[in-house]
């Protein structure tokens, strides 16, 4: 393997997750973010047994315990009648079966685990407000163009800059940013804002997702269960913007939901202050890797969160990048984790998708319908079906099939 550095583009989860994996395997690294102030905005996370199994082999666990909510367990709720039926145990049921736990987490304090880690851990391997403007793959190197004037050289270059990568743009032309045709609605609620029978706690922290025609809310604990996380996901063409940090009124999102349930409407009605986004998205690679240049995370498979595991597959594929990294020169690791990650990343993409249908199935807006409906969509060996394969995965276990030179 050659002396230079892997360079990683972005410090978001994947980037994050694979530069303290690529540590705990002595390989040289460096990361860079175009932003100069990592701030604790963004949506919050589910992290099931297939990332936290990860997290905890690189001796995060103890930090974690102090910011997140670990789920005993989940429920579906009928978003206009309010009717309830269970999605499934977690907790000591989740630890017994997978063999990790089921966490849920503020964003902003997640990444500043990942962030204090990798600081502990490598002081200078983090560079912020610096971003790769282009590569240029040299044979036996790369040559990576800093945006402050630096050329650096690295022996591999992974892209895990975003939904909106510069570099997958680059390598991947006309292949454009897509608006699904989905808002989110998101915000917090200080748990003790809540009426009684809507607060739950960090010992019994329950995760609700509502399903409704056209749209869906999830809600879970944060924070120890200090704040309660509301999100809510609607079928609109007429929001295009990304950020999440663009304000809405409480006006404008109570008539988004105005036809749903009291305990919806009251959570909304808490929020603190509403923010609201567009989801975007990008059709599915046939390859994550060329050359000694690999696409990770968003920039690789972005998905919708309607099975939360945008975050987790970020930390998979940081955990098998470091792995492939660990076992053979560049190009060849690259390929072998195209090879390990291209078809279970693009399965659970299509699979969110899904559940897009399954969560706002126009059925529920009859209440009769939606009954018998939900009864049998949610049903005990239908949604291990679904989630099993997910949790089950290790990412520190699966088997590596290295190419040949």
């Amino acid at each position: 393997m050659s002396s230079a550095p892997i360079v990683i583009a972005g410090a978001g989860v994947a980037g994050l997750i694979t530069a303290l994996s690529l540590h705990r395997h002595g390989i040289p690294f460096q990361v860079y973010e175009q932003v100069a102030q990592l701030s604790e905005v963004g949506a919050c996370l589910q992290l099931s047994p297939n990332g936290t199994r990860v997290l905890i082999d690189l001796g995060l666990d103890d930090a974690m315990r102090q910011v997140v909510c670990e789920a005993e367990r989940k429920e579906v709720r009928h978003g206009l009648s309010g009717q309830t039926w269970k999605l499934f145990d977690l907790g000591e049921d989740c630890r017994m079966r997978f063999a990790a736990p089921y966490w849920f987490i503020h964003r902003g304090d997640f990444q500043q685990v990942l962030l204090t880690a990798l600081r502990d851990r490598a002081p200078h391997a983090l560079q912020v407000g610096i971003g790769v403007q282009s590569v240029q793959d040299q044979g036996d190197h790369i040559s990576v163009q800093l945006s402050d004037g630096r050329s650096v050289h690295a022996s591999g270059l992974l892209a895990s800059d975003g939904v909106r990568s510069r570099l997958r743009s680059a390598m991947v032309p006309n292949d454009p940013v897509q608006f699904t045709g989905l808002m989110a609605w998101r915000g917090v609620v200080p748990m003790a804002r809540l009426p009684a029978h809507l607060r739950v706690t960090a010992e019994h922290a329950l995760g609700t997702n509502w399903v409704g025609p056209g749209g869906h809310v999830i809600t879970y604990p944060l924070r120890r269960a200090q704040l309660m996380n509301v999100v809510g996901i609607l079928e609109r063409d007429d929001w295009h913007h990304e950020s999440w940090n663009q304000t809405g009124s409480h006006e404008e999102l109570l008539a988004d939901f105005a036809i749903w349930h009291d305990d919806v409407r009251e959570l909304m009605r808490s929020i603190e202050q509403p923010y609201k986004w567009a989801l975007l998205g990008r059709a599915p690679l046939s390859a994550y890797a060329q050359g000694r240049l690999c696409l990770m995370g968003d920039a690789a498979h972005p998905t919708l969160p309607f099975w939360a595991q945008g975050a987790n597959m970020a930390i998979e594929d940081g955990a098998i990048m470091a792995r492939c990294l660990a076992n053979a020169p560049v190009p060849l690791a690259l390929l072998a984790f195209e090879r390990l990650r291209l078809q279970r990343t693009t399965q659970i993409v299509q699979r969110s998708l899904d559940n897009a249908s399954r969560f706002h199935n126009p059925v529920l807006a009859d209440a009769s319908q939606a009954q018998a409906y939900i009864s049998a969509e949610w049903q005990a060996d239908k949604v291990r079906t679904r989630y099993d394969w997910l949790f089950e995965y290790d990412p520190l276990a699966v088997e590596l099939t290295l190419p040949q030179a």
